[in-house]
């Protein structure tokens, strides 16, 4: 709408000719464009009770549950800094077109937009649900593709930290197996240590130990029922635990 009042704008007052309605159409354009970005946040609004509402009625329609178990929590990553960027839309996206394959259509991307524009995301009840229908192992799962999504630009911001730690809090995920997925992305000196659930002082043999259970723990055949790509992302979850244990292993000099 602003690009053609900034044109008629331009045309009139720069001196009714085609340069000066140009610069008010380029004008009248950005702020279309930056009214539109604003949006994708601020949305149409509406209740907590009305999110969860449409939520409990996209999660009991025919094969969608789980699809709407993973839009919702993906919406509430994207949302917590405040914008939604390319990059995590994508890799939303490229996740699920592998996930879920042909039944991956716009009606997936038309959820993943009224979750984006809708009002407060009811994560507690959201995240009850979940627990009631999954395996822990599962929504551990769900926290390296949520962490996938926070660190699709790169970088885990504080915020979408918290964000995280309050849906595995609320999932009911083991604080050691969240700092576990959570070393695998957000990284620090100990981090291969908390990746396998131990202390960095711990013994030699407390070390095989950690990872001989870690392995076992988090081995892909655990979620072997839920996809293509989740079993890709549980095989570089398990990757990972293989690399902490071999770098704690290069460093101590260990057999």
């Amino acid at each position: 709408m602003f690009k053609f009042i900034g044109a008629a704008i331009g045309f009139f007052f720069l001196g009714k000719n085609f340069f000066g309605a140009f610069i008010g159409f380029l004008i009248g354009s950005f702020i279309d464009n930056y009214a539109n970005i604003s949006g994708q946040i601020k949305g149409k609004g509406g209740s907590a009770e009305d999110v969860f509402a449409y939520y409990k009625q996209r999660a009991s329609a025919g094969n969608s549950d789980f699809a709407t178990m993973l839009i919702a929590l993906s919406a509430a990553v994207m949302r917590a800094d405040g914008k939604v960027i390319k990059a995590e839309l994508d890799y939303v996206k490229s996740f699920f077109s592998q996930q879920f394959g042909p039944q991956f259509s716009v009606a997936h991307l038309q959820t993943l937009k009224h979750f984006v524009n809708g009002g407060e995301i009811p994560l507690e009840q959201i995240c009850s649900d979940i627990k009631l229908r999954t395996q822990v192992e599962v929504r551990i799962q769900l926290m390296h593709y949520l962490f996938g999504i926070a660190k699709a630009d790169g970088h885990v911001a504080d915020v979408e930290l918290q964000i995280l730690k309050r849906i595995a809090l609320l999932m009911d995920v083991p604080n050691a197996d969240f700092e576990s997925v959570k070393n695998m992305f957000y990284r620090d000196v100990n981090s291969d240590y908390t990746v396998l659930g131990i202390e960095s002082n711990a013994t030699e043999e407390e070390i095989k130990k950690a990872y001989r259970q870690m392995a076992i723990r988090y081995h892909p055949d655990k979620v072997a029922a839920m996809g293509d790509e989740y079993q890709k992302g549980a095989q570089e979850k398990f990757q990972k635990i293989q690399e902490a244990y071999e770098n704690i292993k290069k460093q101590r000099g260990m057999n």
